[in-house]
């Protein structure tokens, strides 16, 4: 990697300039675990990162099976699972008062058989703090991206704005893997398809109390969902509604809120006293959508910020660490022959990654709360999913859910050295 130099610019700021071989847009999920695979294997990779740290709450925190294995396979997994957790080896739902196991790990061929309920900051430091021992890893907190280098139709890299000034990241590749409203991606133009009716999931906090159940599970409704992850001291909830029941309730009040919520919620209605105001109300609108091509000369976009996933199931990080590891293992080999990157490279990460993206996506479509043609025929009473009705009288059909959630449908496995 080399040294940043400076040189003035047309507005006569100073703008430093850095020379890697692959600029990662995004430390999340998928940007961490391609920089820690790149830098493992000798290729300078520079991350960057628009927060100052990693500590959001209500960030997917669902580590799967498929994960844990990865984690093995780099030799991190007892320190990793020495972090703070709580395990799911199942995934319980009730609905219409009936307690059935919607998904159930127990036979995955895998050593580790359960998801991982942990705090995204601890993952990610995690992954940061092994990424960091590599002198040809670097990681730029702080530095949000302003815009892509282009020449000829081909992207040379990124700039970012830091505290210390303006950078502009020169790199023979690009990774977008900014999120779901990834700059990255609307600076180069991708175009973006979306699916279904956007939903809403309305994020909050509850007290762990004694007598509580112990696992992670879902309550349904008629028109809402609900579901409790176990955080140990603490629920971390979510509420599942029609795109809009927020701000339509909020001009009804908190109080109204608490009640819609007990409507679903298995605990007393005293419980949500705790909903002090709406500062204890976390909104994430849900959508689902693909990028038709994930790629341009110079860069691609991975994770969210080529497939946006709703949380059912919290499969969205277990994709986004996949591509990761596909994109890694397609990469490294290319890079360290000092061939240059193609855009039969950046198509074969798509192609390898498309399958298994199309697929969940069609999956949770499938399983998703709330009618298909509008805001009032989501208002309507809805019986469960076909997915649920056919768990509900076939039970083994958990198992297989449990594979499609836990390994998903193409799990990739680290070539890289």
């Amino acid at each position: 990697m080399e040294e940043a130099t400076v040189a003035p610019e047309h507005d006569g700021r100073a703008v430093q300039h850095i020379r890697t071989a692959v600029a990662v847009a995004g430390g999340g999920p998928a940007g961490m675990m391609l920089g820690l695979l790149l830098a493992r294997s000798g290729i300078d990779v520079v991350v960057v990162e628009k927060h100052g740290d990693f500590l959001r709450d209500f960030r997917g925190d669902t580590i799967h099976p498929s994960t844990l294995e990865l984690m093995e396979q780099l030799g991190f997994i007892d320190e990793f699972l020495s972090l703070p957790h709580t395990r799911a080896p199942r995934l319980n739902a009730v609905i219409g008062g009936e307690r059935i196991t919607i998904a159930d790990f127990s036979r995955l061929p895998v050593r580790h058989r359960f998801i991982a309920f942990m705090p995204q900051w601890d993952f990610l430091n995690f992954i940061v703090g092994k990424a960091g021992q590599y002198e040809n890893f670097r990681l730029l907190m702080n530095a949000p991206v302003t815009g892509l280098v282009e020449r000829g139709g081909h992207v040379g890299g990124l700039t970012v704005s830091t505290p210390e000034g303006i950078i502009e990241i020169e790199a023979d590749l690009v990774v977008g893997a900014d999120g779901r409203n990834s700059i990255v991606r609307e600076a180069a133009g991708l175009e973006v398809q979306r699916f279904g009716i956007p939903t809403e999931v309305l994020w909050l906090r509850l007290s762990k109390q004694p007598g509580d159940p112990t696992e992670t599970m879902g309550h349904a409704g008629s028109r809402q969902g609900f579901v409790m992850i176990n955080r140990g001291d603490y629920w971390q909830c979510g509420y599942v509604v029609r795109k809009g029941f927020f701000a339509d309730i909020k001009l009804q009040g908190i109080e109204a809120f608490r009640d819609r919520v007990a409507e679903i919620c298995p605990f007393p209605r005293e419980r949500l006293d705790e909903l002090k105001s709406w500062d204890d109300v976390h909104l994430l609108t849900v959508r689902i959508d693909r990028l038709k091509r994930w790629w341009k000369p110079g860069l691609i976009c991975i994770g969210d910020a080529a497939h946006a996933m709703s949380p059912v199931g919290g499969v969205g990080i277990n994709l986004a660490i996949q591509d990761a590891v596909a994109a890694a293992n397609i990469l490294v080999p290319v890079l360290l022959s000092g061939r240059a990157i193609v855009d039969d490279d950046l198509a074969a990460i798509e192609k390898r990654r498309s399958f298994p993206t199309k697929a969940t996506q069609f999956l949770q479509r499938m399983m998703r709360i709330g009618g298909k043609k509008g805001r009032a025929d989501a208002e309507k009473p809805k019986g469960p999913p076909a997915f649920v009705l056919a768990i509900m009288r076939f039970p083994l059909l958990s198992h297989l859910t449990g594979r499609l959630v836990g390994l998903g449908f193409r799990r990739e496995k680290i070539k890289t050295v």
